[in-house]
């Protein structure tokens, strides 16, 4: 398998000026968050809307993950489905990223950036998608097998959507946010998969990225407690080596040190009296 490489990055999409943005578009960062992590009723019930809108994007895009088609093409699919539908992507101008999704292929953990590459026969790629809809945000990815792909990557992208759907089992108030990582890594292990230890889940809601941290590896430092009403993403990335990355000179694409292949599949959620709602469904 060839190694990836950088390819051609076209113009930035445009966005209806109708369209409301988020406050960090058009500067180098966001405005620290301040307010709780509990999110409002009246805000959850803006997630669950745009939620269901970034699910919903993500399968189409995820439907048109064929060989030959380059994943400059998928952005194209995910920024039209927003922004038809009266939505902001999220990632577009977010600390400059530079588009409205990101496409991780193959040994690239995260934050890969739409180019001119084709997808090739046998290629895994993960679709992150947000939608700012309302004032608030939802974001989910996936991971996509493109043609005929190996066994070895077809059962580390089950086994990723696997620890996903444990770690939110894992989520009951009254628990610290560690046991989340902890239900991750000890499925992770038993395959002797890497599990990513620098990128991680994060509190959601008005802000893309409110501070609160989800770690997907076990850390008894993370020791907030989990509340009813808090709103944060699961997302655990697991590779078939290291969980070492070297990062691309454009600031953005993580890939596996030893170029081994990673897996990623993330969902928004609320947490209620008896554990997790899922709000990124389709």
């Amino acid at each position: 398998m060839s190694i990836l490489t950088p390819g051609v990055i076209s113009p930035r999409r445009d966005v209806p000026a109708s369209i409301p943005r988020p406050e960090y578009v058009g500067k180098p960062a966001p405005t620290p968050y301040d307010g709780s992590y509990v999110t409002s009723p009246e805000l959850v019930e803006k997630m669950r809307v745009a939620g269901k809108l970034a699910a919903q994007a993500l399968q189409a895009v995820g439907a048109a993950a064929k060989p030959g088609v380059t994943t400059d093409e998928l952005d194209r699919v995910g920024h039209e489905y927003l922004v038809e539908r009266g939505a902001y992507p999220s990632t577009l101008g977010y600390r400059g990223y530079p588009k409205s999704l990101c496409t991780s292929v193959n040994e690239v953990i995260c934050h890969g950036i739409p180019d001119d590459r084709p997808l090739e026969n046998g290629d895994i790629v993960n679709v992150d998608i947000t939608a700012y809809l309302d004032g608030v945000h939802g974001d989910t990815n996936a991971t996509f097998l493109v043609g005929d792909v190996d066994e070895e990557s077809r059962l580390l992208v089950e086994r990723t959507l696997e620890a996903l759907n444990r770690g939110i089992k894992a989520v009951k108030p009254g628990r610290q946010v560690s046991i989340i990582g902890r239900v991750i890594e000890s499925y992770a292990k038993r395959f002797g998969y890497g599990v990513v230890r620098d990128f991680t889940g994060h509190g959601i809601s008005t802000s893309f990225h409110s501070g609160l941290i989800i770690p997907h590896y076990d850390d008894e430092r993370f020791d907030d407690v989990i509340e009813p009403g808090m709103t944060f993403t699961i997302e655990p990335m697991l590779t078939l080596g290291t969980y070492e990355y070297d990062l691309w000179d454009d600031g953005w694409t993580a890939t596996t040190k030893d170029k081994s292949r990673t897996a990623q599949f993330e969902h928004t959620l609320l947490v209620t009296d008896t554990g997790a709602e899922v709000l990124t469904l389709p």
